[in-house]
């Protein structure tokens, strides 16, 4: 006994070192990877700067909706308080420069410490990004308050997509703004100076950290957080598009964005349970995965935590402040994963699962890693694609680069990014992120109480909806018949069609149907959003009202249907909020 107790510590210890030796050389291959990569960044962001032009006209024709009418609002602003304003403004300019016309020097002041003026942070600034907080924006070293001007903007809807952020972008391609009369104006409504270090942020990095090479981000991106990466898009651009432009998606990201090349991109295939158990192990180039027959689906891609800073509201939770712009909607194109495992000889059966791992590792050389049960990725309906396209566009670095797996319908924590691995294997992914997070729990259930382990990981997403405009708090006017429009998105995880999204401006008295803007494809594969569109009629009582709220709810086909109050539905984790979402207007 005693022997045969030595030789099997024995063999576990040498099984032990098998597989921390798999793991060194995993995590070698993707070093190498990476950091192969990271020699021909600088030709990559050479590349990068050539196409600037066009990522820039692109994110300024979005700039130009914020801030294009900015010149006629500055006019109408001034008719309406030209006398109170004119003093304050004369009063805190800053005296011209020797040499300079007026012109000249006001394109100075965005660039000049203001002595009579305190000093923000970033943060500050970031906090005064709604009506209740104040509107504050930044250029180049100045802080201005708008909270005043928004209402009396013909655009002041736009102005809040920037509330809290900087329009340097904008205004550095758009010279209209750079005239005497609106630059006075602005300067009018300055309240302080950014912070060196807010201002120099990106242009430094310490030599050797795991951020020193991320991607450049669209400027419209709202951050929940830098470090990592992860933003939204303004909420009113989001419900434009049916498919949501590469550079207006929102970014997940749990550790630094790696730096890869398709040239040294190799994906390793393993087979650890199951009929086709014990073959050895495959890896696929890029080349040979774009070789394969390609697939397209259109999906929606949701994090688990959208809509979480209103859950926050109810009772705080861990997580990102997520608003409801956690969610895009795009066409993804690349090999089918059912393909690839009936290649390798993998047969169905319903105890298995799926494992991803991703390029981007954590401090311990761990990669992030997901899995989906193996049904799911040998589905044809299932539309599981190892994707190197988005929207027709090769993936760019936040997405993905050069490959990412999409699984329609399920949570976006299952959608791996910058994957290097797939398991066969008899039990879930071992990762923190499916074993001890997105997964749901009761109300009463608290962090003293709460067991990881008793609860499933989230796959399929319930139905949702949200409003995209009007935003909150927002002056609206009632059409000469009385009516309001209204617009959002909604969806539903499993490929379950959105049947229909329902609207009420009087607490749920009278409800409306809204327009749906879907693909026509059969249920059970409706992996793409919905967008909507409705026409919500106010009494005459209504409209002699400062203000109302407007609902939306969604029901998908199986008719399941958003709960109306997140206190029934609130969680530690903030996950899966999906209760009616509720906006406050203000009417004109």
């Amino acid at each position: 006994m005693r022997w045969r107790l030595l030789a099997q510590a024995a063999n576990r210890q040498l099984l032990w070192q098998q597989q921390h030796q798999q793991q060194q050389q995993r995590c070698c291959r993707r070093l190498l990877m990476t950091t192969g990569a990271q020699q021909q960044q600088q030709q990559q962001e050479q590349h990068d700067e050539h196409n600037d032009n066009s990522n820039n006209l692109k994110a300024a024709k979005y700039g130009m909706a914020t801030f294009g009418g900015i010149a006629a609002g500055v006019l109408l602003f001034k008719k309406l308080d030209n006398q109170q304003q004119q003093p304050k403004i004369e009063s805190q300019l800053t005296p011209s420069p020797a040499g300079l016309d007026d012109e000249a020097a006001a394109r100075l002041w965005h660039s000049t410490v203001r002595q009579d003026l305190p000093t923000y942070s970033l943060d500050e600034v970031q906090k005064h990004n709604a009506p209740e907080q104040g509107i504050w924006i930044t250029y180049g070293l100045g802080v201005y308050d708008v909270t005043e001007f928004a209402p009396n903007h013909p655009g002041g809807d736009k102005i809040l997509m920037a509330a809290g952020s900087a329009i340097d972008s904008f205004w550095a391609i758009y010279q209209q703004h750079n005239t005497l009369e609106v630059l006075e104006l602005l300067e009018g409504f300055r309240i302080g100076n950014l912070h060196k270090d807010a201002v120099a942020a990106n242009v430094e990095e310490e030599l050797g950290s795991p951020w020193a090479q991320e991607p450049k981000r669209n400027a419209l991106l709202k951050p929940a957080s830098e470090r990592p990466f992860n933003a939204e898009p303004p909420l009113a651009l989001l419900g434009e598009h049916f498919y949501t432009p590469n550079e207006l998606f929102y970014v997940r990201n749990h550790l630094p964005v790696p730096v890869m090349q398709a040239e040294q991109y190799e994906l390793e295939l393993d087979v650890e349970a199951g009929a086709a158990a014990g073959q050895p192990t495959r890896t696929l180039t890029l080349a040979e995965l774009k070789a394969l027959p390609k697939h397209s689906v259109t999906a929606a891609i949701m994090c688990g935590g959208n809509r979480r800073s209103e859950m926050t509201r109810v009772k705080p939770v861990k997580g990102l402040s997520w608003g409801p712009g956690a969610v895009g909607n795009a066409k993804w194109s690349g090999a089918r994963l059912c393909d690839v495992l009936q290649a390798m000889g993998v047969q169905p059966n319903e105890d298995l699962h799926v494992l991803f791992e991703g390029a981007d590792l954590d401090p311990t050389s761990h990669p992030y890693g997901a899995s989906i049960p193996l049904s799911k990725a040998l589905d044809p309906r299932g539309d599981v694609v190892l994707a190197y396209e988005m929207n027709e566009e090769p993936l760019n670095r936040d997405h993905g680069y050069p490959i990412r797996v999409i699984v329609p319908g399920s949570v976006g924590a299952r959608n791996v990014k910058w994957l290097t691995r797939i398991i066969v294997a008899d039990h879930e992914s071992d990762s923190h992120w499916q074993q001890n997070d997105y997964k749901g729990f009761s109300p009463s259930t608290d962090w003293d109480t709460v067991d990881f382990k008793k609860a499933q990981a989230i796959q399929a997403m319930p139905v949702t909806s949200a409003i995209c405009t009007p935003l909150p708090n927002e002056r609206v006017k009632p059409d000469s018949e009385g009516f309001i429009t209204v617009r959002g998105y909604a969806w539903s995880g499993g490929g379950r069609r959105i049947e229909r999204v329902d609207l009420t401006s009087d607490g749920g008295k009278s409800w409306h149907v809204a327009q749906l803007e879907q693909e026509t494809v059969p249920d059970g594969r409706h992996y793409g959003w919905s967008l909507w569109t409705a026409r919500v009629p106010l009494s005459a009582e209504q409209r002699k009202q400062e203000g109302l709220e407007i609902w939306a709810k969604a029901v998908d086909s199986a008719y399941n249907v958003q709960p109306e109050a997140f206190e029934h539905i609130w969680n530690l984790r903030g996950v899966l909020a999906n209760a009616y979402h509720k906006v406050p207007v203000k009417l004109s």
